[in-house]
């Protein structure tokens, strides 16, 4: 399907009065739902009202726009202007929102507790998407769901590995909950997406191109081919925009909306950098986030540094709420594939299973590197499991897989994929805040947070004075574990003394001008500083 099907949605062939008269509704459409879900989502925020997240009330806004629509004479013309693609989303929707997640990570949070954020992103999105995969094609040689070849089941466990918790993170801000759990659903959440898409587009590599006996080696190589290349393009990127900024002089006052311009496009230009060499913008831009904020973002002006704040929270609120009212638009007028209920069943079970494998084992490996005050308890990680909602990333990669995938393979798999998603988000997200309060994890200790704080101060957070170096293995493991995290602090050392100087006018001591985590303003200095 060309672009040109995206962009000019409404027939070619209607009469210039229709065309426009099609046009105009549509988009006015359009900004009424979104109107309507910003007030909305202001509404219940102000009355704390945590049983209809912002999400759910968007996907709601569409699910009844689109049922109205249904059983209107409007239906064709209304359904023309809301029929954007994967394209319009990887293009347009996507890109600041991803910047966005990175560009609003506070380093220290996310930092202190990196090696638990890998584990979890990382390992723990490929445990899941491969449990997933399995459990699904052995549940279709079984016959208890529709089959599928294991390529296509590793496809769908890729995508619905995907998690979204932005519904779960606002609830989290609004009930206090404890910071280092904030950190790990927040910190995990923006690099999933990343490595979701990068195991998507290397499974569908796999199956166009290799050979069976060459499927898993070339998967693995293409992956760390893509995740690795892409990573370098985003953070090489990031740095030249710092240096550029920091000696081009355009923080004087007739350059300021200049250097705001330039700003706001480095993050395209690492997206199609990366696409144009093929690799995933989706990574790069995510990295050039993380480092602009970190390096760049302290070289612009104080009216830049606003802009760009505003900026960037202002499109990726909108873009993230338009996915969720076009899900839910789209589940009331798309044509879905229902016939395979056990498929979907099935599914919401092998995806809780597979969420289970990837919390709990990473929490595990985590917990045998950590001292025993540093260790993620229980109830944290039933919180990291329950909130394992799926959003806007893995609706777009399954709306990717049905021109992807052959005789209807990919619309069953976009239809049980929008089902999980309707069903994480109104579910699972409405009852987010008994979950916490019957966890107990809603509100932070300050003695904890203290205390804490002076055990990094000692020991970087990671270091046992108690631990026995005995040469059994599962101590050796430990160990290597240890010097891992060891070095992430010499990194550390490294951005502070080096890096930051170099890339930055300031000597990096100062604090964030936007916090992660939902503390109040006079315990923010008081979390973890490495």
């Amino acid at each position: 399907m060309g672009m040109e099907d995206v962009i000019s949605p409404v027939d070619s062939r209607a009469p210039p009065g229709k065309e426009q008269q099609a046009a105009g509704v549509g988009i006015l459409l359009q900004i009424m739902m979104l109107v309507l879900s910003f007030v909305l989502g202001h509404v219940l925020r102000r009355h704390k009202i945590y049983y209809i997240p912002e999400a759910s009330a968007s996907l709601l806004i569409g699910l009844i726009v689109g049922g109205l629509a249904n059983i209107s004479n409007t239906q064709t013309s209304i359904r023309a202007w809301f029929n954007f693609h994967e394209e319009f989303f990887f293009l347009f929707l996507l890109p600041p929102i991803i910047f966005q997640s990175g560009f609003s990570l506070a380093p220290k949070p996310f930092f202190s507790n990196f090696g638990a954020i890998v584990t979890f992103a990382i390992f723990g999105t490929f445990i899941a998407s491969v449990v997933t995969g399995v459990l699904v094609y052995l549940g279709g040689l079984v016959y208890l769901m529709y089959r599928l070849p294991f390529v296509e089941c590793l496809m769908f466990g890729a995508l619905i590995s995907a998690t979204d918790p932005v519904t779960v993170l606002s609830i989290f801000q609004e009930l206090g909950t404890d910071t280092n759990l904030y950190a790990l659903v927040f910190g995990e959440s923006v690099l999933n997406d990343a490595i979701a898409i990068s195991l998507y587009r290397t499974m569908s590599l796999v199956r166009s191109h290799a050979p069976a006996e060459q499927n898993f080696f070339m998967a693995i190589v293409r992956f760390l081919e893509t995740f690795v290349g892409s990573l370098s393009a985003g953070v090489g990127v990031g740095f030249i925009s710092a240096l550029l900024f920091k000696y081009a002089g355009l923080d004087i006052d007739n350059l300021q909306n200049l250097e705001s311009c330039l700003f706001v496009l480095f993050p395209y230009f690492s997206y199609m950098l990366a696409e144009g060499l093929g690799l995933s913008g989706i990574v790069s831009i995510l990295f050039t986030g993380i480092v602009m904020k970190h390096y760049t973002f302290s070289n612009l002006s104080e009216s830049s540094q606003r802009f760009a704040s505003a900026f960037f929270h202002l499109i990726s609120s909108l873009a993230e709420t338009f996915v969720f009212i076009y899900m839910g638009f789209d589940i009331a007028m798309e044509q879905h594939s229902w016939s395979h209920v056990g498929f979907i069943f099935f599914s919401i079970i092998f995806i809780g299973v597979a969420r289970a494998a990837n919390v709990f084992s990473c929490a595990y490996l985590v917990n045998m590197v950590r001292p025993s005050h540093r260790q993620i308890p229980s109830k944290h990680q039933k919180a990291l499991w329950y909130s394992g909602l799926r959003g806007a990333m893995a609706f777009a990669l399954a709306l990717q897989s049905v021109h992807e995938l052959p005789e209807g393979h990919g619309q069953t798999i976009f239809t049980a994929t929008t089902a999980i998603v309707v069903l994480t988000v109104l579910l699972i997200g409405g009852s987010t805040g008994t979950m916490l309060e019957a966890l107990q994890v809603v509100g932070d200790s300050r003695d904890h947070d203290i205390s804490l704080a002076q055990t990094f101060e000692g020991n970087n957070g990671y270091l046992d004075p108690s631990f026995n170096e005995d040469s059994s293995p599962g101590n050796k493991i430990k160990m290597k574990l240890k010097e891992f995290h060891k070095s992430a602090a010499s990194f550390t050392a490294l951005d502070r003394n080096y890096l930051t100087p170099f890339f930055t006018s300031h000597n990096g001591d100062e604090d964030d001008n936007e916090e992660l985590l939902p503390t109040s303003s006079s315990r923010r200095g008081e979390y973890i500083d490495h």
